[in-house]
């Protein structure tokens, strides 16, 4: 409410009185917690304690870059954040810090609202932390202030705005401030003050104007707040339409797919159908970008510390870092939500199209904020290897066998698992253009052999399609496959073509964009009711059922174990002639 009611006095159009007063209700643009989207002046969807701050540095990393990249006079502001101790309690705020500490982002100014109470009591119920002796840890510069005073806030403000590093400013504050009773409780954190409560502190605070009555005299200063930036903005504009970089600015701006990216990426998937590599997805995906990395200056890298695992770093990239900012490449640590949280911050501010990447199972760490990513529609984009028991020795602890259906149960939330490196250069280019929507490239560790020999159409755009039709006659069997066991189907289908068993192969590299298609299109990708269908993927099988009307599913009911690839596979019974006999089986005891 704080956030609402400044953006209505500072003259938000949007922002009435009557959306006000219909805080938390159906349909208003004033939420629980802040939506982005929702109302002009929310720039993250905030709630979960943690996430805004993070997201903050990631805005903050793309205001450094943009500045290095374009220079002070078009990009030249700071990041100012609000925490709770809440906010300073959760795990993700070390991730975050520790990183903008190292980057040394000294236009990011955190206000920790420090008044040592939390919804079950005093913080000292559960915390005993020095916040200040952390962030200097981590190589913040740390200011106290009283939070009450508002000249000796301006003071330490303006104080912040001209360090070296980030700063965090400890504001001592009193929770509820003003009311007798509940000023300094819990009580006061989410309870209503009730009507004694609230007489007796308007009175103390010396305001005797009803509910949702602005005196004229304060609404006229508090609009002259709004409008003061006015003379700077249009000073900025001028200077950007004057300037040599303006070109480039707006283009790094413009959220769309720039024309030359998009033809790289399709030069790239139709020199990959006519190569046919046989390649491990993750190779394929590094191909890729070091495809379209060069022409696409936007695009900004990372990984949690498995560059060489995720093969997320183009060739001669600079990395960026303090006094390199304009460089591309963020060595983010082995901090998996923070990167992901991050990575919100720059999607959200803007000029910066963010990657990131990890193992897959790691994205247990990443979810909180790539479910805050599906729900504010931003694109970014989580490159996640390893994808199944293929990755073989490590073992079930890295072994992801429920992370793609958790994932693809997220709404908006693109999940990709393509089979060879022409579909996986068209899932990237899906992903990249895909604005709306965050988007996961699940990525094999073993090689795969190539299915495509074409690529004038991406057909990884529709979700799922035909690889391979049934041969001599109606297919008696659809076997829908993601990722490495496409290759496992198409083998199946050689081994039922023995047996007289006629079998197409549907490749499923993306469930959510196959929902998007079209009733007729689904309808004929599944097939008619009287052929037999049988899902595949080294995954549990939630999902698979529902979406493809599935009879049968071949993958994995439990976790993984150590072992070469190879012979997990033999294992669990995810191979050609598992599946060919569960088919034949099936259509026995159908006859």
């Amino acid at each position: 409410m704080l956030l609402y009611a400044l953006l209505h006095l500072t003259g938000y159009p949007d922002m009435t009185l009557e959306q006000i007063k219909r805080f938390r209700q159906l349909g208003s643009i004033t939420a629980g917690h802040p939506e982005y989207g929702h109302a002009q002046g929310v720039e993250t969807t905030t709630g979960p304690l943690g996430q805004g701050l993070a997201n903050a540095v990631g805005m903050a990393i793309a205001e450094a870059h943009l500045a290095a990249r374009f220079g002070a006079d078009l990009v030249d502001h700071h990041t100012w954040v609000i925490a709770g101790d809440g906010c300073l309690m959760e795990g993700i705020s070390q991730e975050a810090i520790g990183l903008a500490g190292k980057l040394k982002l000294r236009k990011l100014i955190v206000l920790w609202d420090d008044n040592a109470i939390s919804i079950d009591g005093a913080v000292s119920l559960s915390d005993i932390t020095d916040q200040k002796a952390r962030f200097e840890a981590s190589g913040w510069r740390v200011l106290s202030v009283d939070g009450h005073d508002v000249e000796a806030l301006n003071r330490v403000m303006t104080e912040a705005k001209a360090s070296d590093r980030p700063t965090l400013i400890a504001c001592k504050t009193t929770i509820g401030y003003g009311a007798p009773k509940k000023a300094g409780t819990k009580s006061a954190h989410g309870e209503p003050l009730g009507a004694e409560e609230l007489a007796a502190a308007k009175a103390a605070l010396d305001w005797p104007h009803g509910p949702f009555e602005i005196p004229q005299d304060l609404m006229a200063a508090w609009r002259a707040v709004g409008s003061r930036g006015g003379e700077a903005r249009a000073a900025w504009a001028d200077r950007l339409s004057k300037s040599a970089d303006r070109t480039g600015f707006e283009a790094a701006l413009d959220p769309d797919l720039p024309e030359a990216a998009a033809q790289a990426l399709a030069a790239h998937a139709a020199k990959m159908a006519a190569e046919k590599p046989t390649l491990a997805t993750r190779a394929a995906s590094g191909a890729v970008l070091e495809a379209v990395f060069p022409v696409w200056p936007a695009l900004i890298g990372g990984s949690a510390d498995l560059t060489g695992s995720n093969n997320t770093l183009v060739k001669g990239t600079p990395v960026l870092s303090d006094g390199a900012y304009d460089g591309r490449y963020l060595n983010y640590g082995i901090r998996e939500h923070g990167m992901a949280a991050a990575m919100n911050g720059m999607a959200l501010h803007g000029g910066v199209v963010p990657y990131g990447g990890t193992f897959l199972c790691f994205a247990d760490y990443s979810r909180p904020a790539i479910r805050l990513a599906a729900l504010m529609g931003i694109r970014v984009i989580h490159v996640m290897t390893h994808d199944s028991i293929g990755l073989g020795e490590d073992g079930p602890t890295h072994q992801p066998v429920e992370h793609l259906a958790s994932l693809r149960a997220i709404p908006n939330l693109m999940v990709f698992r393509p089979a060879d490196a022409v579909e996986t250069a068209e899932a990237w280019a899906v992903a990249l253009e895909r604005v709306g929507s965050p988007s996961v490239l699940a990525l094999s560790r073993q090689a795969t052999p190539p299915l495509r020999a074409e690529a004038a159409e991406n057909r990884v755009a529709r979700g799922a399609y035909e690889l391979a039709g049934a041969e001599g006659g109606p297919s008696q069997v659809a076997l829908f496959a993601s990722g490495t066991e496409v290759a496992v189907v198409m083998q199946a289908r050689a081994l039922l073509a023995e047996k007289g068993i006629r079998a197409r192969v549907v490749s499923c590299p993306c469930f959510e964009l196959f929902e998007e298609q079209d009733e007729d299109y689904q309808a004929q990708i599944i097939g008619p009711v009287e052929e037999l269908r049988i899902g595949v993927e080294a995954a549990i099988g939630q999902g698979w059922w529902e979406t493809f009307e599935l009879d049968a599913f071949v993958g994995m009911e439990g976790f993984g174990a150590s072992a070469p690839a190879k012979d997990l596979y033999a294992h669990f019974g995810i191979t050609a002639e598992a599946v060919a006999e569960a088919a034949a089986e099936l259509l026995a005891l159908n006859d």
